[in-house]
């Protein structure tokens, strides 16, 4: 391929991009600065407790060498071709797109940050994701190419921050909402997950990892502080069955925090929305 067909190649990825994401009515990045946070667990858990609201969404993994979606969704099939379209996988009415669907149990992804961006695009340009209310993007952590790409062409209007109360994990989450000004996401919130175990005998809650670092963090660079979500084993032993705990448990308190996080995020571009 010539440098002009590459050019050509280029243009029409970028318009197939651009067709996807004007049917996309809004789109979320749940990404921080390092990894072990519960960024696919709070992707995976916001989506559906979105969708009980009553809109329409999807989940785009953009872990392309950790992609841990489909597991939490217990979607094992491989990927579906029609009409030189990617399908989505769907899960109790969501949509979602992993490179697990090309994968064997085990199979490393060994790829340069080239050819994981491209990966991306493609789950943008060929994904027939329909018209959707939210897509969320969960991304690896770090500020990698991934990242840089998804804020590129999905342009996120939201950026979630996930961070646990752990000194460690605020540092390197100041560095995903600096990242995220620095890209010009319009808005950022701040999730603080692993927030205080539930005592599955006693049901008193014991601060593991500390309390309060993603509240002050969110007061520190002026950002919406969306809530706290606490460690329950119950949201692990769902998780690795493929089970939502937001399905699984409507009215346990990870549930709660989940539907509380949905409302805030929909007040937010209701409110967007009057503002214009």
């Amino acid at each position: 391929m010539d440098e002009s067909e590459k050019h050509k190649a280029f243009e029409e990825e970028e318009k197939r991009i651009f067709e996807t994401i004007k049917k996309i009515k809004h789109r979320i990045a749940v990404f921080s600065g390092k990894g072990g946070v519960g960024k696919t667990t709070i992707s995976v858990n916001l989506a559906y407790s979105i969708q009980l609201e009553g809109y329409t969404a999807g989940i785009l993994d953009a872990d392309i060498t950790g992609p841990n979606v489909a597991k939490m969704l217990g979607v094992k099939d491989e990927l579906i071709m029609l009409n030189n379209s990617i399908i989505p996988f769907e899960k109790h009415g969501l949509k979602m797109i992993s490179v697990a669907g090309f994968l064997k149990p085990g199979q490393p992804i060994i790829w340069r940050g080239p050819l994981r961006s491209k990966m991306i695009n493609q789950f943008l340009a060929d994904v027939d994701w329909g018209e959707l209310d939210y897509l969320i993007a969960d991304l690896p952590p770090g500020t990698g190419d991934e990242i840089l790409t998804i804020a590129q062409n999905m342009k996120p209007d939201y950026a979630v921050i996930a961070t646990t109360p752990q000194e460690v994990s605020v540092i390197d989450a100041e560095r995903a909402i600096t990242l995220a000004k620095k890209l010009e996401i319009p808005f950022i919130g701040v999730i603080e997950n692993m927030s205080g175990f539930i005592c599955p005998v006693c049901k008193n809650k014991i601060d593991l990892f500390g309390s309060g670092g993603g509240k002050k963090l969110a007061e520190d660079y002026d950002v919406q502080f969306l809530g706290s979500i606490p460690i329950d084993i119950n949201a692990r032993i769902l998780s690795d069955k493929g089970k939502p705990i937001v399905l699984e448990k409507p009215n346990c308190e990870v549930t709660n925090a989940f539907k509380s996080i949905a409302n805030l995020i929909e007040v937010h571009f209701m409110e967007s929305v009057i503002e214009k």
